[in-house]
């Protein structure tokens, strides 16, 4: 079998009589298949997918079309189809789908493998490889480019300048590391980081630049990603997919949590090292995402260091948090999903307050009035993707709402922020993973736990057993742990140590140097 890229010149060749199948359902793909002018997907039979939520059913030009798992390739007679594959990763795809075919062929010799299998490259896997080109001679540099956030077409402001990635740049500034390495970030908006142009070797691209018709921005992102000796990313990686091998591509994650991935793809070959923060983790995220011992390194988190160096107090009141004797901060797990992101449509709270476990404005009420007899806030820091107008906390004294846009404003990490509870409420976030290395009490609200383990799914097969804290069920709960809280109370010190122990193997301020020590970044 060989790979063939189809082009305007040669789509012709692609027999039209044939049943046409396609790995992978992108719609992004298909548009750009269609400013060909051609009827190619007209002739669409079925679509192989590994993501099982996005198998099924199909739906193009009110025709529907069967979308399955790659699995029943080889149950195809491919001497009247032809193969198109529609994904980024076509090179790992080729590989996986020539393994299917060697496997089959094995079982069943007569069993007809195409002799060719085409791929197409969008746009901006054009350009990409173009430069890839290049630059494939050109000695890399003494450059590290940083990428934080997901993907571009879910872009939510301020997440593509935060967390791990954002620690650890930020700890390099600290240390003068920019002295002898290029630091460059991609961003959506370079020009809102104009401040840090006062550092020596600092730069700022747009994510968006990679398929600008502006040569001299292109130009500017590519150099950079090109010729990076190291890549530190959060999240999503499909941008430099196409990397050399004398690159190395580091997947910093947002967190060590509770909660499963949706759906499997290996990563093994999409970024060479991936970063957890103790034994327990490296063996879940070696299984999730498919990597090899090696590839999973124990460093700690870079934005666990912030947990030990929280904000000033000025920049609470400027948060409108009152000064308090304590604080207990709640970080509810976002519930409802985005169309834009495509991602599992949990459970949404719909309810007079929108918050898990307190569902009446009374409840809360009263929960404010605990707070208040016992000289506490808490603080409800919404996440990243969902807006304030969905919870109602209406005017009480003692409870302050947060979303994310107000501390992009301030620009403040969670971390930061977080560093100044003296006790977490939590869910299946990982935030309480990183809460936990301060050895502060935890509660976890609990009141959906076997509709989410049905649906999501949870790393832990007994998830109750790994939660390092007081299990909340019940509003009465709630209240108990604030009250528990006020006087000092630790009721569940003993199982949260020993679930710390576990899953940590440092728990101090230095992982950002850690992360630099493992991967020889030194000055």
């Amino acid at each position: 079998m060989i790979l063939r890229k189809i082009t305007i010149e040669n789509i012709c060749d692609v027999d039209h009589k044939n049943s046409l199948y396609l790995y992978e359902n992108n719609m992004h793909y298909f548009k750009e298949i269609e400013v060909y002018g051609e009827s190619i997907l007209d002739n669409v039979f079925g679509i192989f997918e590994d993501y099982k939520r996005n198998q099924g059913a199909f739906t193009y030009k009110k025709k529907k079309i069967s979308v399955m798992s790659i699995t029943k390739m080889v149950e195809i007679d491919w001497t009247n189809s032809t193969l198109l594959i529609t994904s980024d990763y076509f090179n790992e795809a080729f590989d996986r789908i020539c393994f299917l075919f060697a496997q089959k062929k094995e079982i069943s010799p007569s069993f007809c493998i195409p002799e060719v299998i085409y791929y197409f490259a969008n746009k901006e896997t054009e350009i990409d490889l173009s430069y890839r080109d290049l630059y494939r001679f050109s000695p890399l540099e003494n450059m590290i480019f940083f990428r934080s956030g997901p993907h571009a077409s879910a872009y939510v402001k301020g997440l593509d300048f935060s967390d791990n990635a954002r620690a650890l740049f930020e700890y390099m500034l600290k240390q003068h590391y920019n002295e002898k390495y290029k630091l460059v970030w991609a961003v959506k908006n370079p020009e809102d980081f104009s401040d840090y142009l006062k550092y020596t070797n600092v730069s700022f691209v747009s994510f968006e630049w990679s398929v600008s018709d502006d040569k001299e921005k292109r130009d500017k992102y590519y150099e950079a990603l090109c010729l990076s000796k190291y890549i530190f990313m959060t999240d999503a990686y499909g941008f430099c997919r196409n990397a050399r091998k004398d690159q190395v591509r580091i997947q910093l994650w947002h967190g060590c949590g509770f909660k499963t991935r949706t759906n499997f793809v290996s990563c093994e070959k999409r970024y060479e090292y991936n970063i957890v923060v103790g034994e327990k983790y490296k063996e879940i995220h070696k299984q999730i995402y498919g990597l090899r011992d090696e590839q999973v390194i124990i460093t700690g988190y870079p934005k666990e260091d912030l947990l030990f160096h929280p904000i000033s107090k000025e920049t609470l009141k400027l948060l409108g948090i009152p000064e308090s004797k304590k604080y207990v901060f709640w970080m509810p797990t976002f519930r409802t999903a985005s169309e834009q992101l495509n991602i599992l449509d949990e459970q949404g709270f719909e309810t007079e307050v929108g918050l898990p476990i307190i569902y009446k404005l009374e409840d809360l009420e009263t929960i404010n009035q605990l707070l208040s007899e016992n000289d506490m806030v808490m603080i409800v820091k919404l996440h990243p993707f969902q807006k304030k107008n969905t919870v109602n906390c209406g005017r009480l004294s003692n409870i302050v709402l947060l979303e994310n846009e107000q501390l992009t404003m301030l620009d403040i990490q969670v971390n930061e922020l977080m560093g100044w509870a003296d006790a977490l409420i939590s869910d299946y976030s990982s935030a309480a993973i990183d809460y936990l290395i301060l050895n502060r009490p935890i509660a976890f609200t609990l009141d959906d736990v076997e509709e989410y383990s049905s649906s999501r799914g949870f790393v832990f097969d007994d998830i109750r057993e790994w939660l390092p804290g007081k299990e909340i069920l019940s509003v009465d709960d709630f209240k108990v742990f604030v009250e528990e809280i006020g006087k000092g109370i630790d009721s569940s010190k003993e199982k949260r140590e020993q679930i710390r122990n576990k899953v940590h193997q440092f728990c101090d301020d230095n992982s950002s140097q850690r992360v630099l020590d493992a991967f020889g970044i030194a000055l």
